[in-house]
């Protein structure tokens, strides 16, 4: 059996045990095991080539299908596949330029991550309701079992009421597109990430490693963000799409802030300090820090901080 077929093949299994295994057990271990479903399938594109990754989404797929129900296959198949093979075959894109090769931008590929996760977002929507309504009584019932069955469980677990439940259930109605996409985008370009470094170490990485914070994304991108962010402010189901577009495209530009930080302060004996100030802030006060570090990303835009601050170059770690 050639290598490929088999790499793609054991992927594919594993991936697929991994998300099956995700829908039992503790909440905390869940979570987990749902984040991490894409590594294999990653490992095996980055390490072999896209089409292991395409076999291997193929192969998982079937799996889901066989062992669960067509919807599971279908968010299988949408949140973790297909958009493994987008950023895998984008990643793995070059060209020969004047006697060098030109790999795809690895800022492209944020932005497809980006794109990828708004669009699972936006199909979770119509799954779980085609309208508001439909999407707010999903929730409540979702709400009403985990209250039922699983904050029980939880130690000290304060006690929900009806009006509780139906104030939570409007918060949660309208934070889930974007953070449902965020999610997606952080679980998807970890992973890739993850994958790289494994790959890498392994001298398997079919491209060479980029330097991650050089990455730069197209001009019209902060447009897109602005006419998202506005348009999320519309009712119904269309503020509800436009906020799957907006918050990943938000995560977009907190990454291209922390790539500026980390490409200003090279060279600089404090600079352990400074980014470990930066990601500590934005785990404290994750909400303020973040659309501090984001403006900065947007700033770069009009502004490029990298091209005005000369750094020496070395080899990108991060």
């Amino acid at each position: 059996m050639p290598y490929s077929l088999l790499i793609g093949l054991g992927a594919g299994i594993v991936s697929a045990t991994v998300f099956a295994s995700a829908t039992t057990g503790p909440m905390l271990v869940r979570i987990l095991l749902f984040v991490l479903t894409p590594l294999a399938l990653f490992l095996a594109g980055l390490g072999v080539g896209p089409r292991a990754a395409a076999l291997a989404g193929i192969v998982g797929t079937a799996i889901v299908f066989a062992a669960g129900s067509g919807t599971a296959a279908l968010v299988f198949a949408a949140s973790q596949a297909l958009p493994v093979v987008l950023l895998v075959h984008l990643a793995s894109l070059s060209r020969q330029t004047e006697g060098d090769t030109e790999w795809y931008p690895i800022g492209r590929v944020v932005l497809a991550a980006a794109l990828t996760a708004a669009a699972f977002s936006t199909m979770t929507l119509f799954l779980l309701g085609g309208n508001e309504e439909a999407l707010r009584e999903t929730l409540r019932t979702t709400l009403d079992s985990f209250v039922q069955n699983e904050l029980p469980k939880m130690p000290e677990a304060p006690t929900l009421g009806p009006d509780e439940i139906t104030e939570i259930t409007s918060i949660t109605l309208n934070l889930l597109p974007a953070a449902s996409a965020i999610s997606t985008m952080g679980s998807l370009l970890f992973n890739m990430w993850l994958a790289g470094r494994i790959t890498l170490a392994s001298g398997r990485l079919q491209r060479p490693w980029p330097d991650l914070a050089a990455i730069t994304y197209p001009p019209r991108t902060p447009l897109a963000l602005a006419v998202a962010t506005a348009a999320a402010f519309l009712s119904g189901m269309a503020g509800f799409i436009a906020t799957a577009f907006a918050g990943p495209l938000f995560l977009a530009y907190v990454l291209m802030g922390l790539a500026v930080l980390h490409y200003v302060t090279r060279g600089r004996s404090w600079r352990p300090f400074a980014l470990w100030a930066i990601y500590a802030a934005l785990f404290i006060i994750n909400t303020v820090a973040s659309l501090a570090v984001a403006i900065l990303g947007l700033t770069e835009s009009v502004w490029p901080l990298r091209k005005m601050i000369q750094r020496p170059s070395e080899p990108p770690k991060s």
